[in-house]
């Protein structure tokens, strides 16, 4: 149906690798917690576009030729390690820098400076085409349910479905980090502890990405 094989299998799947933490989930909420929710939509857009464009590879045959090339697979995991491990160092400094200045009147103009000049589209995009969890699913798991009597209508059904959980998901975590916006304000340590948290995280993603295989 609609170009896809066994769909009751791949919304199961889908959901369950949705809720699933990630780096794309965890950095729209973190801009959206410092900065409200028109930024975390921001943040949001450039991680459908990544996946769009990550859902356009796979269709182009993309994922095969990554299943068949360790060296290129192993290319792709180690620069997006290396993306997101740079991304977790800048979280951690910046962590660093709120701790010892978190009695400082001038500590909420300066973070305010630092977040205008985030670019949280462009930062988000990339995050996303090297999101680990994503690479896999559209590798590993995206390509399995597309009939081969109509592909072009399973990846479309598949990508829309895709996406569609995907705004779901990140809309319900743009409103809930957006409460989280005033109390970050308010006590700075709040704030550094959950910067802290975010770098050890893109960390550990970092980890996962590059012990990742096909």
């Amino acid at each position: 149906m609609f170009g896809v094989i066994d769909l009751p299998t791949y919304l199961a799947g889908l959901i369950l690798i949705v809720l699933l933490p990630g780096p794309n989930s965890l950095y729209v909420l973190s801009v959206a917690a410092r900065r409200g929710v028109r930024a975390g939509y921001t943040a949001a857009a450039g991680v459908w576009c990544g996946d769009t464009v990550l859902m356009t590879l796979s269709a182009a045959g993309v994922a095969s030729l990554l299943q068949g090339n360790a060296l290129l697979f192993g290319i792709v995991k180690y620069a997006g390690a290396g993306y997101l491990s740079w991304l977790a160092i800048g979280m951690l400094r910046a962590a660093l820098q709120m701790w010892r200045t978190r009695r400082e009147p001038a500590v909420e103009a300066a973070a305010d400076a630092q977040d205008a000049d985030e670019r949280p589209f462009r930062r988000a995009l990339v995050v996303s085409l090297f999101n680990p969890k994503a690479i896999l699913f559209f590798v590993a798991f995206f390509v399995q349910f597309v009939s081969e009597s109509n592909p072009v209508i399973g990846f479309v059904t598949l990508g829309v479905l895709a996406q569609l959980a995907s705004v779901l998901y990140l809309s319900a975590l743009i409103f809930g980090g957006s409460r989280l916006a005033a109390a970050f304000r308010r006590r700075r340590r709040l704030s550094a502890g959950a910067t802290s948290a975010a770098g050890v995280l893109f960390l550990g993603f970092a980890v996962k990405l590059s012990l990742a295989s096909v």
